[in-house]
């Protein structure tokens, strides 16, 4: 799948403190531990909808980490999937009386013009769940094979589970207990009620094609894969056994990072599958998490359409810690272009004073669990200090600009 155009990235001389992250695993803010290439995979969108401020909010975050990373020299090896297949694609293109694969290729093709607009680093390998039928089928196949999976008895659908018991470890990533995973199972597309299951918190693996649905030929029979298989078979294949780091929404903490998890675990016999589990806050508007189904949702790309400067967006969004819960105002977006409007200001001035421990500051709130609102801070402080008193530095506002760029992806 084509992935959106590459973002030149300055490079700005020295270097910072090693990145620390919240790890949902542990319940602690860890440090990161990359080997010269730094593996991270972060899961993509159901392409039903547009992209919204909920969306951009988790892969800035997660853009972030590839800057810091890159900022500390390693090369990164990022991998983002699309599940271009899946009942709530079937549902609004049903609901729609839309083309699943027209809905699914448009919605995909707004997302990567608004993480361009953006200006989010593309991942290197950005993987549709279609063109990795095969591979998908063929990891389910063999958890078969090992006896990690199993298939109901039923004659009309046997479809395929995992075994959610074999690796000893489930649980370990959502540290949640049995009675709040069941709930938010049943919440999140699963089928703890199901009969014939094995255990109520076995996953779907392979759902056996239904009457009026798409399906895939394969060593299974036709049918298409259960939502956490692809994710974990997508990593494998392109990242290896053990990556750096697994993200995304604290809605996927469970069920679906914990299965996907559990489904690479299974086959490699390795434990744990992601150094870190790192995962972003929800984003509110009146009151509530937006989301597709409540309807409460701002699109970036009707941002874009009404002119809206982007680095205004991504700068409203940054500043809020990306783990916490918070709300989208118009307050918030108009501070945010008045911060941008004071740092163009300072930045246009022919010097100034010195930015070295600025750029310093910057770096050290990054990799302090990405502190977002402290480095914004900084770089207030600075612009403030710049339009008072001036000063002779004429390298420090191409310092300022190139330090925003690199490190926080703001385009003064």
């Amino acid at each position: 799948m084509q992935t959106w155009a590459p973002v030149d990235v300055p490079r700005i001389a020295g270097s910072g403190p090693p990145l620390r992250l919240h790890d949902t695993a542990t319940g602690r803010v860890r440090p990161t531990a990359p080997g010269r290439t730094a593996l991270m995979y972060v899961c993509g969108i159901t392409p039903y909808d547009a992209t919204h401020l909920g969306h951009a909010a988790t892969y800035l975050a997660f853009d972030l980490v590839n800057r810091v990373w890159r900022d500390l020299g390693h090369d990164v090896h990022y991998v983002q999937n699309v599940t271009d297949i899946d009942d709530p694609l079937l549902e609004r293109a049903t609901r729609d009386q839309d083309d699943w694969v027209v809905l699914g290729m448009r919605e995909t093709a707004l997302f990567r013009e608004d993480m361009e607009a953006l200006r989010v680093i593309p991942p290197r390998q950005f993987v549709g769940a279609v063109e990795a039928m095969g591979e998908i089928a063929e990891l389910v196949g063999k958890l078969l094979a090992q006896g990690a999976a199993y298939r109901v008895d039923d004659a009309e659908c046997p479809d395929v589970y995992f075994d959610s018991g074999v690796t000893g470890h489930f649980g370990y990533e959502s540290n949640y207990d049995e009675a709040t995973m069941t709930e938010l199972s049943r919440e999140r597309g699963g089928d703890p009620d199901r009969p014939g299951k094995r255990r109520a918190l076995d996953p779907l693996l392979w759902r056996t094609a239904r009457p009026g649905e798409p399906s895939w030929e394969s060593d299974l029979g036709p049918g298409r894969p259960g939502w956490h298989v692809e994710c974990a078979a997508i990593a494998l294949n392109r990242l290896g056994p053990r990556i750096d780091l697994n993200g995304g929404g604290s809605d996927l903490i469970f069920p679906h990072h914990e299965c996907s998890a559990a489904h690479a675990e299974a086959f490699t016999g390795v434990h744990p599958f992601a150094g870190h589990y790192t995962h972003t806050g929800m984003i509110g508007l009146d009151g509530a998490k937006m989301s597709k189904s409540r309807g409460n949702l701002v699109f970036v790309s009707k941002l874009r359409a009404q002119d809206v400067d982007p680095n205004a967006v991504r700068v409203a969004l940054l500043a809020g810690h990306y783990r916490t819960d918070r709300a989208w105002t118009d307050d918030l977006l108009g501070r945010a272009a008045e911060r941008l409007a004071r740092w163009r200001e300072a930045v246009a001035l022919d010097a100034a004073p010195a930015a070295d421990d600025l750029v310093l500051r910057m770096r050290t709130h990054l990799a302090d669990d990405l502190d977002t609102p402290a480095a914004l801070a900084a770089v207030d402080a600075w612009a403030a200090g710049t339009l008072e008193r001036r000063g002779r530095d004429a390298s420090a506002p191409r310092l300022v600009r190139d330090a925003l760029d690199g490190l926080l992806g703001v385009v003064l």
